[in-house]
């Protein structure tokens, strides 16, 4: 089976790419022949609505909202790209419904917002911030009262997945000890401590960390009860999501001198583009630092991202394979020699898997493959290629198929 082609033919499969996509997806979806459209910027829904009626991928970051309404009128849509570590932006459970599978790229990023936080540890203790604003306002301020070196204090990291360990690695090596809480069980690098609840990390560090994902559990994880907890003094920094400190209690803390400072980079509410009214109610507090969800926004993360997405998407349409995907059931299979693929999606119900097998028992299938989720099944199945299109027919007439594709 030649799987540089597909029974649709390449040159008329539509990508849509928003939030400026690294210039190395678009080459790598060029490359295999696709027509690439992208956009500097996210878009409203309606204005998705109006574009995604012909695209067969659709590729975004962090502000796209990808609604049940967008979904119901992508007819033609294949796959959904975040080229970003998160997926909450996506309707998930819609999107299984209908049979599209969403990749994202969770780790590619890690090393850009462990370096940041390190970078904001140092600037915090140092006031560096502040000082800098003072000069571009023409104050010369020279102290050291409240500046320390950032050797021999404590981080403490809530949530020590890829991000949160490889930090704590780059922390000990700047002379940090090194306290963690996760909610599974994880194991420590180097010399860092796992504590038995995120109370024992709130109360013995002086930097708190924050590297959790969007979860119900996770809404407000952080507020005025665990702000209060943490030492006076101490410092809190987030790159995980917005919604996770409360950030009334935040700004309390800061401006009465509990907390001796803050870095943020992102918040419950996020504009869809660059402005020039952003608001929060952290502006003004004293050695706070306010980044734009920079986090994971190098050159090196977002090559990595765009690279790794672009390759997964590319290898579902080419071969079905589905690897990577959150949304959607996880097989691939090896290509069998002169034949061609079938793919369907179906609803996951008792009695699918005996009809598909019934038609299927007519044909000499040299390979096949199934896997379910709670909503869906996705079976790949290799057949003699005179009886692809006869195959399909069937498999698409079943009232439980979602959709049904042919590779050569």
């Amino acid at each position: 089976m030649d799987t540089t082609t597909t029974s649709f033919p390449k040159d008329k499969i539509k990508i849509l790419l928003l939030e400026n996509i690294h210039i190395a997806a678009i080459k790598q979806f060029e490359e295999q022949g696709f027509q690439v459209e992208s956009i500097s910027s996210s878009l409203p829904e309606d204005k998705i609505i109006e574009k995604i009626k012909d695209v067969h991928v659709l590729g975004l970051r962090s502000k796209t909202k990808v609604t049940e309404k967008i979904l119901s009128e992508a007819k033609r849509l294949l796959a959904i790209g975040c080229f970003c570590i998160g997926t909450d932006q996506v309707d998930l459970v819609e999107a299984e419904k209908r049979g599209v599978p969403v990749f994202n790229s969770p780790f590619c990023n890690s090393r850009s917002v462990a370096e940041l936080i390190i970078c904001e540890i140092i600037t915090l203790s140092r006031k560096l911030g502040d000082r800098s604003t003072e000069m571009h306002n023409k104050t010369w301020r020279k102290e050291s009262a409240n500046c320390h070196e950032i050797r021999g204090k404590t981080l403490g990291i809530i949530g020590y997945g890829h991000i949160g360990s490889q930090l704590s690695v780059l922390a000990e090596a700047m002379g940090m000890s090194v306290l963690y809480y996760d909610i599974a069980r994880r194991l420590p690098l180097g010399n860092s401590k796992m504590c038995p609840d995120m109370k024992t990390v709130l109360e013995n560090s002086n930097f708190v960390t924050l590297h959790v994902p969007d979860t119900k559990e996770t809404v407000g994880l952080i507020g005025e009860e665990e702000i209060n907890t943490m030492k006076k003094g101490s410092y809190l920094l987030n790159a995980s999501r917005g919604k996770v400190v409360q950030i009334p209690h935040l700004a309390n803390a800061l401006r009465s001198g509990h907390l001796a400072g803050a870095a943020v980079d992102v918040y419950p509410e996020e504009p869809s583009a660059n402005c020039k009214d952003w608001e929060c109610e952290l502006q003004k507090c004293p050695n706070t630092i306010l980044t734009p969800h920079i986090g994971g926004s190098t050159e090196e993360a977002q090559e990595a991202i765009g690279l790794e997405v672009s390759d997964l998407i590319v290898q579902f349409i080419n071969s079905g394979a589905s690897a990577g995907s959150v949304n959607f059931p996880e097989i691939a299979l090896a290509v069998s020699p002169s034949t061609h693929r079938i793919l369907n999606i179906h609803n996951n119900k008792p009695g699918v898997l005996r009809d598909i097998n019934n038609i299927l028992s007519e044909f000499n299938v040299s390979a096949q493959v199934l896997s379910t989720r709670k909503q869906i099944g996705y079976i790949i199945a290799d057949v003699d290629s005179e009886a692809s299109k006869e195959i399909k027919k069937k498999i698409s007439s079943l009232p439980n198929s979602i959709k049904t594709r042919v590779l050569y």
